[in-house]
């Protein structure tokens, strides 16, 4: 049950807030795991919007590690640069962003 899509004015405004945030995951050579998703829901349910970086080990493009993320997760890919990406989900109890 991912979030409904969000529109292009909507993840305009998500990528200017994810500029001032730091990574907090990290994809390496294990991929994108069961465990690794189950953290990708707590961390969005705490904050909305996440920041991951991928590693040059994990035999993913950042893009691929994205998809996956967001799909275990349930969540949005917001911007996907380098070797980093962006997910958004909006949460039940600690919503923090009003989306435009």
């Amino acid at each position: 049950m991912a979030t409904s899509k969000i529109t292009s004015k909507q993840r305009a405004y998500l990528r200017s807030l994810s500029n001032g945030i730091t990574p907090i995951f990290q994809v390496g050579k294990g991929g994108v795991s069961d465990e690794m998703c189950r953290r990708l829901k707590e961390a969005l349910e705490a904050r909305e919007l996440i920041k991951v970086s991928v590693l040059d080990n994990s035999g993913y493009t950042a893009r691929e590690a994205a998809e996956c993320a967001a799909e275990g997760a349930c969540a949005e890919v917001v911007s996907v640069i380098g070797s980093k990406f962006v997910l958004y989900r909006e949460s039940s109890e600690n919503k923090k962003i009003i989306l435009p």
